[in-house]
């Protein structure tokens, strides 16, 4: 399965994906850098920069990320049961996220929910510039 992640809200996306990765099915989220997280700006930036801060004792971990690939899939493991081990390790393992589309999906179809854009929304590609 192929999703289109243009103009699609994060939460949704990641719903779906995680509950059809617990039903079996291999999942392919392509760009990635185009969701969009909704709320209101400042206050989404504010969040991810404190999570960004937040890095533990000793500089150790854990990490958030930059990418809007991995800000996806983190989105996305939230939604399994446990990543770590069973079900949700097995599903979180047929998950691929890319930033942009990558020639070998150029031509294939995709499923999309793109929704009417809301007044207060960021795009994943701009919470970390």
């Amino acid at each position: 399965m192929i999703i289109d992640g243009k103009n699609t809200p994060l939460g949704r996306l990641a719903s779906y994906a995680a509950k059809n990765a617990l039903k079996g099915e291999e999942i392919i989220i392509l760009n990635c850098e185009q969701t969009i997280i909704t709320g209101n700006k400042k206050s989404i930036e504010k969040e991810f920069q404190e999570k960004r801060e937040r890095v533990g004792s000793g500089q150790k971990g854990p990490k958030y990320s930059k990418s809007s690939d991995k800000i996806v899939k983190k989105t996305i493991r939230g939604m399994l049961p446990d990543h770590r081990k069973g079900r949700g390790r097995e599903a979180f393992k047929r998950i691929k996220c890319y930033i942009g589309i990558p020639e070998k999906y150029k031509d294939s179809k995709k499923i999309s929910f793109e929704k009417e854009n809301k007044l207060k929304f960021i795009r994943t590609e701009e919470v970390f510039k």
